[in-house]
Order: C-alpha cells, then structure tokens, then sequence
C-alpha cells in the first residue's frame, strides 16, 4: 500500500502553520494519463499540488494568435483610414508583389487557423491566462509591423525583380504544403483521445521523408515558408520576424527532440532537431 503525504499549494491559503517550511519543488510534473501504481516510487511518495490559475484551452489560444494577425495585415492592405496618409484611404497599390503577399500571408494564418480547428490533436489541455496576452501581443504586433512595411505606398519592389519575387513564392508554397504534409502525419500518428507517444517516422508522402533526417520537419517548414516570404518581399520586418521564430522554434524543436531521445532507445540517431546535420 502506497502512504502519500500530500502539500496543497494555493493562493486561497489563509493560514500558516508556524513549523511550516519553503519547499523546493525540482521534480518532474506527472502527465494526466501516468496511473499511480506504474509509478517508480517506493511504499511512500510526496506530491506537489499548485494552483495554475485562470487557462484556456491551447486551441483558443491559437485561434487567437491567427485570427489577429490574419485581420490587422488586410486592414493595412486595404489601406483604412488612419493608418497612412488620407490620400492613400482604400486605394490600392500599384506593385503586383504586395498583392502576392498579401495572399501569402492571409493563406498562411488561414491554413493555420483550420488546422487547429480539424487537424491538430493537442496534447495539453489548457495553458495559463496571462500567455495570451504575451503571445498575441508577439504575433499581431509583428504582422501590424510588416504590414505596413509591405503595404507602404512607397515600398519598392525587390532589388531582382519578378525573378525574386517567384523564388520566394515558390519556396514559400513548397515549404506550406511541406508543414501541412508533416501536421497530418502527426495527427495519423495519434489515435483521437489517446496521448500515446510514438516515433514518427516518414509516410508515402515525399514531404514527409524529411522525418529520416529531423525531429521537427513542421518547424523545419515552417522556417523554410517565413525564407521564402522574406526573399519575396524582401522586407527588414519580415526578415526580422523569421530570425526570431527561427531561435524560438529551434528552442522548441531542441526540447522536443531530446524529448523523443530519453523516451524512446530505439530512436534514430541521425536525426537532428531542426536543420538536417547540422542542428
């Protein structure tokens, strides 16, 4: 029989007991699927309990980080008033490019938003409050900034001309269809309500045999898509958005591969995190 001494950690606390002392909480949380008795503990355990305040389920949260974005870029392409000269209100530009990127960017963040309504199978139930407000204000303050870069009435084309702008196009879409591709093999992957963790490994697709080679081809894709966007509108903002999501996408795909190599000893060992061989 297991004898569980249990600390409740909570903000609705109202009294302290005088022999009470700080604790130190190192370990690692447990998953909501780990059944007690398959724990690795011997006749007595301690468990932690703390309050995580006001959540939201991870699929508002992203909802909102694509609809945001998605709305304020077309506001500045439409040019509303108060956001450019009175001279500009409504008008349209004259540059075929700003047009193609404003169908890259609203496909984008549209894709993203039906892939979290039918395609992603999250595994954390909810996240804290206060992140929305951290990462809204990230994405939308990023898509006003590039917005009105590219929607300038004084933007000008990239420096190679159609030429340039096609390369990026096309890396862009290669690269959209590649992390779409990666999504559905990782919802195939996981049967719906279970929270079993697999190896993945690359399907029939041709997109996805990139899992020979890395952990995290999603983010790899994702990164590729944001290059491409950056070369065909080779905007400062753009270029400084995709250096960010890079780092902070590698911060992730490290985490999640080291992840899979301490659950899984069968996991392949020429993968790398993000970046084929090198990272």
């Amino acid at each position: 029989m297991f004898i569980f001494k249990v600390w409740l950690i909570s903000i609705f606390c109202s009294q302290v007991e005088p022999t009470a002392t700080v604790l130190d909480i190192k370990s690692k949380c447990l998953r909501d699927e780990e059944i007690l008795q398959t724990l690795p503990v011997g006749t007595t355990a301690s468990f932690y309990f703390r309050d995580l305040g006001p959540q939201l389920t991870w699929g508002t949260v992203f909802l909102t980080e694509c609809v945001g974005p998605l709305v304020i870029y077309l506001m500045f392409y439409f040019h509303l008033p108060f956001i450019y000269s009175p001279k500009y209100d409504f008008t349209s530009s004259k540059h075929w490019v700003v047009h193609l990127a404003c169908i890259c960017h609203s496909f984008h963040y549209i894709k993203r938003i039906l892939e979290t309504m039918f395609v992603h199978r999250i595994s954390h139930g909810t996240m804290p409050l206060k992140n929305i407000f951290k990462n809204c204000g990230y994405y939308w303050c990023s898509a006003a900034w590039m917005a009105y870069y590219i929607n300038h009435p004084l933007y000008t084309t990239p420096y190679y001309g159609q030429m340039q702008v096609n390369t990026g196009l096309y890396v862009s879409l290669f690269c959209q269809i590649g992390n779409f591709s990666i999504h559905v093999a990782l919802r195939n992957l996981k049967p719906p309500g279970s929270k079993v963790k697999k190896i993945p490994y690359p399907t029939k697709n041709p997109f996805t045999w990139i899992f020979w080679l890395v952990s995290c081809p999603n983010y790899t894709y994702e990164v590729g898509s944001w290059i491409g966007f950056t070369v065909m509108t080779q905007c400062v903002p753009v270029a400084f958005f995709t250096l960010v999501a890079f780092i902070q996408m590698t911060v992730w795909a490290r985490g999640k591969h080291c992840s899979y190599v301490k659950e899984f000893r069968d996991y392949p060992t020429l993968r790398s995190s993000i970046l084929p061989f090198i990272l």
